[in-house]
């Protein structure tokens, strides 16, 4: 049985400046007389600590509040947030105590379908965590239209939107909600996203999977998706886009996210699998293991895609289609965090499902909007195309790839005034490519000297100009075009003192050092005796 632990006291974690608008926007409407409003904290947004924070405040205001989560293994993510608030919480859990007289409960809507003291247990606020899951179950139903109508109700979501006819603003009155994703990204608490398709080896044919309520049918995804020419594929193109980086990957069913690991370990690359029967201890294991560098890649069915966070994770691979906008958000925004301990750059996202072109980028979002089943109101998708050298995926009305440079026919191309608005945001116009590569020089010579990770230099060259610069501009880039054998040594020990420090393979130092000194220059000073 889970007993609440007061031996470890936490530190109340410190709100960012749009978190405490958001909540405050959220009392100016309960102010205004709304008693259900949807808090949308989109993708990478802090959404639990937001939460946290609404809790704090309500338990100080003398409230009672029923905090309820769709999934057990979020019981104990919540409780944790709670802790560092400094709350005193009751459960409706099995296996976890029971305290009707606590001010806050954190309910599982499956353990709250086998309890009935709840039913009477006078809550002043019910705090619906992934709001667009929990208020449309049964038990959400039941405590907004039957056992708790007089409370006031608050969604905690993402996203508004989700597959059905049914929307959330059916039954909230009103929204509140963060930036959006890019204003994240600008602001620096989201990473920049690079974003890549497949070659046509290694796309999937998804003529004749049926679609049902709402989504791909997961039967008939397995026989489009669970292929060993498609599994090699996405192992191919890991290697070449994103080889030594902790990857996520998100998979059709168990069996397929078994083969994918197993391909992954065939090729030397320590990977994990988790799913819906591993065990709560097992599961914070492998994610152990993978922010420690222990794993490289982890492997999954429906259990990463919601309350996973582990900052650190640089790669998602989409291997699951789906036509589900929230979910395709939500894996995403598994590897949007930031992590400048780990010297992470960008987050990059290799779309096997064609998810990225059906669904889009989080940076599409403009704005949110409450959505009701006679206006849905999800957002179309900017339109994307995919370059054929490089497979990164952009939006249409880009011309030349950031990535390789391939340059687009513009005749071919149809520009409307609000894409080019976009794309001005998005492409800054870039200086000449000769001061380009002095400054990307003079970073990672900085990057040098100070003893931070290379990846150093590509946040900064990124955060001056909007794009990542190209990898041949790394040679000579510390030591000039004649480094001499000191040079090399004592670049080697700066790349295993990284490596030892951030968990890398020998195999990332090696690659790290042909970058700087070229491909032909590394066996004499590894290879010696």
């Amino acid at each position: 049985m889970h007993l609440k632990s007061p031996e470890t006291p936490l530190q109340p974690p410190t709100l960012r400046p749009y978190q405490i608008q958001l909540i405050r926007d959220l009392y100016a409407k309960l102010g205004e007389g709304y008693k259900r409003v949807a808090v949308i904290a989109g993708t990478g947004a802090g959404k639990t600590v937001i939460g946290g924070q609404i809790c704090a405040h309500a338990e100080a205001r003398g409230c009672r509040l029923l905090f309820l989560v769709h999934l057990d293994v979020l019981v104990g993510q919540t409780y944790d947030k709670m802790r560092a608030f400094g709350l005193n919480c009751g459960f409706i859990k099995a296996g976890w105590k029971e305290d009707p007289s606590a001010p806050i409960q954190i309910a599982s809507i499956q353990t709250m379908a086998k309890r009935q003291w709840w039913r009477k247990w006078k809550a002043d606020v019910v705090l619906y965590d992934e709001g667009h899951t929990t208020v449309f179950s049964q038990i959400g139903q039941q405590i907004l239209y039957e056992t708790h109508r007089s409370a006031t109700h608050l969604a905690l979501t993402a996203t508004p939107y989700r597959l059905g006819k049914e929307q959330l603003g059916d039954h909230m009155e009103t929204l509140v909600a963060s930036p959006v994703p890019s204003e994240l990204q600008r602001m620096g608490f989201l990473a920049p996203m690079k974003y890549y398709g497949m070659p046509a080896d290694g796309q999937l044919d998804l003529e004749g999977v049926r679609t049902i309520a709402g989504d791909y049918d997961e039967r008939e995804l397995k026989n489009a998706c669970d292929r060993p020419e498609l599994v090699e594929r996405i192992v191919e193109e890991w290697f070449r886009l994103t080889p030594d980086r902790r990857t996520i990957a998100f998979c059709v069913d168990v069996e397929h996210a078994r083969h994918v690991a197993d391909a992954f370990r065939l090729a030397g690359i320590p990977a994990g699998v988790v799913d819906g029967s591993t065990p709560i201890k097992d599961r914070q294991r492998l994610y152990t293991d993978l922010r420690d560098g222990k794993l490289m890649v982890l492997t999954s069915c429906n259990v990463i895609s919601i309350g996973f966070d582990e900052p650190s994770v640089e790669t998602g691979l989409l291997l699951r289609p789906t036509q589900s906008r929230a979910l395709h958000f939500q894996q995403i925004g598994r590897v949007m965090r930031i992590s400048p301990s780990t010297g992470k750059t960008h987050g990059t996202i290799l779309d096997q499902a064609g998810n990225l072109s059906r669904l889009g980028f989080p940076e599409d979002v403009q704005s949110y909007t409450l959505p009701t089943s006679s206006e849905p109101g999800e957002p179309g998708a900017a339109p994307k195309k995919q370059c054929p050298l490089c497979n990164l995926v952009v939006l249409a009305f880009v011309t030349v790839c950031p990535d390789c440079g391939h340059q687009w026919l513009v005749e071919t191309q149809v520009i409307t005034e609000d894409l080019v608005e976009v794309e001005n945001e998005i492409q800054p116009e870039l200086a000449d490519e000769s001061e380009l590569i002095a400054y990307f020089h003079h970073q990672r010579q900085k990057t040098f000297r100070e003893g931070y990770a290379p990846n150093w230099a590509l946040r900064a060259f990124y955060e001056k100009y909007g794009v990542m610069p190209k990898d041949d501009w790394c040679l000579g880039s510390t030591f000039g075009m004649n480094p001499t054998l000191e040079d090399r040594e004592n670049y080697k020990n700066y790349l295993g003192a990284i490596a030892q420090r951030q968990g890398k393979s020998i195999s990332w130092v090696i690659s790290e050092f042909q970058k700087e000194f070229g491909s032909q220059n590394w066996q004499q000073v590894f290879l010696k005796s």
